[in-house]
């Protein structure tokens, strides 16, 4: 009997917040969404720290490489390699030599050969450390040794020779911050603005609505041009035009959402306790508007990638050699017959993410949700 006094006394005791995290931690589907979005922020942001390519680095010798667990070049591609650097340096290329990582090669010409000839090797993107370890014939044959630089493209790589893993790293970076922010400046303007729109009411409310229809009516092009001209094209800029524009829907929620919670008992109270319209907005309005906005949200945030991809698109988005998951995929649509896997893996994180944010977006939609308090 005392212990179930003690648990019915510890469980009265818990706050909404308390009960409303108890109840997102047991939605198996909501706790999986936040693993994979932990898993996917991870491998943008602290990926890049064990990567050793740039981003930004062109590997002349791999543009349009598949996917590959094995080290890059192969035997066959070195000595296609070798045989290429011997052609530029004109000389012969008469043996080569593969142990390891290390390499050696016979060289020889007609004339001496100027042993300056080994920064052809280094040149390429295969070798590095060329030395003369021998000369023969007066100098007409040299004998050269060296290292071999071996890469791993996990990912392939892009048309300009770039390792896709580095930029599905550095378009998750973008993609995600941007979706973020400009999701947040959404939710600051929409919530508050449809918030005292629908409590209001009135003649303030007409004119409020009137005004997001009045911006509904503007092509959201002709908004982001203006902005970039007045403001300049820059990465600050991208999330607040998407932001700015993106609060409408997010206002007409709230402001339905708003109509229908005035009219409840506990507003009638806070109103005859004598708080301002302003305090029960914040303190009861809002709060209880959580469950659909914080829904709304996450869907709000694959949208906004795609928003900014059709921004990078026109250029007036993130501009190269910066990407995103949405510019990422553009570019693989274009190649998608040659080159599958430069659509196949940015498109590959995109939808995990998007199907991520709509588990966690559930998740919280049935743990906010005022009628399960």
């Amino acid at each position: 009997m005392n212990d179930a006094v003690h648990a019915g006394a510890a469980a009265a005791g818990r706050s909404l917040f308390q009960l409303a995290r108890l109840r997102f931690v047991r939605n198996r589907a909501a706790m999986a969404g936040c693993f994979v979005l932990a898993i996917i922020a991870l491998f943008s942001f602290a990926g890049p720290l064990f990567v050793p390519h740039g981003y930004d680095q062109v590997f002349a010798a791999y543009v349009l490489a598949p996917p590959s667990l094995a080290a890059r070049p192969d035997d066959a591609a070195l000595q296609r390699a070798a045989a290429q650097v011997a052609a530029r340096a004109r000389v012969r290329l008469d043996a080569l030599q593969i142990e390891g990582e290390g390499y050696g090669a016979t060289i020889s010409a007609a004339q001496r050969i100027d042993p300056r000839v080994v920064r052809y090797f280094d040149r390429a993107n295969a070798f590095r450390d060329t030395r003369v370890v021998a000369t023969e014939d007066e100098g007409s044959t040299l004998q050269l040794a060296g290292g071999i630089m071996r890469d791993h493209f996990f990912f392939g790589t892009d048309a300009n020779g770039r390792d896709l893993l580095a930029r599905v790293m550095l378009g998750g970076q973008v993609s995600i911050a941007v979706g973020l922010l400009a999701s947040l400046v959404s939710l600051g303007i929409g919530v508050v603005y449809g918030a005292v729109s629908g409590y209001i009411g009135g003649r303030l409310d007409n004119v409020m609505m009137r005004l997001v229809e009045i911006l509904y009516s503007l092509p959201f092009v002709f908004l982001v041009v203006v902005l970039v001209v007045f403001f300049g094209r820059s990465f600050i800029l991208i999330f607040l035009v998407i932001g700015a524009v993106e609060w409408l829907d997010m206002a007409r929620i709230v402001r339905g959402q708003t109509l229908a919670l005035k009219r409840r008992e506990f507003v009638g109270a806070a109103q005859a306790l004598g708080l301002s319209d302003w305090q029960i907005i914040r303190r009861h309005i809002i709060p209880n508007t959580v469950g659909p906005v914080v829904v709304f949200v996450t869907v709000i945030v694959p949208r906004v990638i795609l928003l900014e991809s059709f921004l990078s698109f026109l250029g007036l988005g993130v501009q190269a050699p910066l990407t995103s998951w949405g510019a990422l995929i553009s570019e693989g649509a274009n190649n998608m017959e040659s080159a599958p896997w430069l659509l196949i893996f940015p498109a590959l994180f995109f939808v995990v993410t998007l199907f991520a944010l709509n588990f966690v977006g559930d998740g919280l939609r049935d743990a906010l949700d005022p009628k399960d308090r």
